[in-house]
């Protein structure tokens, strides 16, 4: 098989498949899987597919990050009230992590003044709490995902990986029974794992919409969480499947 020939094999699977992995490729292609990494890495170049962890998926699946204003608009109200409710599971003294979600951002605004040590890679939650006295306020720092107004990448991951927190509040693009909490794009999700495996309670605040979705990333499974907090328009179905799971969810 000519390399044109193969590269053309390649995009064709990747369409039909919408992901597949190197081992996989190898195989069906008849080369190294050396070979196949220099394969998709000329072609994310010649933007015929995007390159993943240990394969490659169809640039067409790929969901490019909201920007910060956007969301802050959609689906506010219910938002509003996810933030409210997951306040109330704060105590004096917490040490509390929150992402770089609008209803993080939510709860930022409406959190009393009292003693709390809050760990963010949010730009925006940090300003929020900056005129709070009694809120100290650490912020990871790393690369600026500037649609979100967060940090990410590994010097984000690293900056966590020197805390330990009593409770994280964050919320994802996509929550699937089956396949689990999703983001849309490998940066956030990773940070979004960081910041799960520091955290002895994991609370995920999630308006009706997102769910029954699949974004571009996995993060973690519908069990990796404590409790969800979510609007009242969750389907009835989906809240049974969530109880047989024993998973707590609270509707506002």
């Amino acid at each position: 098989m000519l390399v044109a020939e193969r590269y053309e094999k390649i995009v064709a699977l990747v369409n039909e498949r919408g992901s597949i992995r190197v081992s996989v490729l190898s195989d069906l292609c008849q080369v190294t899987e050396e070979t196949i990494r220099r394969d998709l890495d000329r072609l994310e170049k010649l933007g015929r597919l995007r390159r993943s962890h240990g394969g490659a998926v169809n640039i067409k699946d790929h969901h490019p990050e909201t920007p910060y204003m956007e969301r802050e608009i959609m689906h506010a109200e219910e938002k509003r009230r996810i933030a409210q409710e997951a306040i109330k599971r704060i105590q004096p003294k917490d040490r509390i992590l929150l992402d770089a979600s609008t209803t993080a951002w939510y709860m930022a605004a409406d959190l009393p003044d009292i003693p709390l040590t809050v760990l963010t890679n949010s730009i925006k939650v940090a300003m929020e709490l900056s005129s709070k006295e009694k809120i100290e306020v650490i912020s990871t720092g790393g690369l600026l995902a500037a649609k979100s107004m967060s940090y990410v990448g590994p010097l984000a991951e690293r900056s966590l990986d020197s805390y330990h927190v009593d409770k994280l509040f964050f919320s994802c693009k996509g929550v699937h029974l089956e396949r689990g909490i999703s983001e849309s794009n490998e940066l956030q999700a990773q940070v979004k794992q960081k910041m799960i495996s520091i955290s002895d309670e994991v609370f995920l605040l999630a308006d009706s919409s997102k769910f029954g979705l699949q974004s571009f990333t996995h993060v973690t499974d519908i069990t990796g969480v404590h409790e969800i907090i979510t609007d009242q328009r969750i389907a009835q179905e989906q809240m049974n499947m969530l109880k047989e799971r024993l998973i707590s969810v609270t509707t506002v």
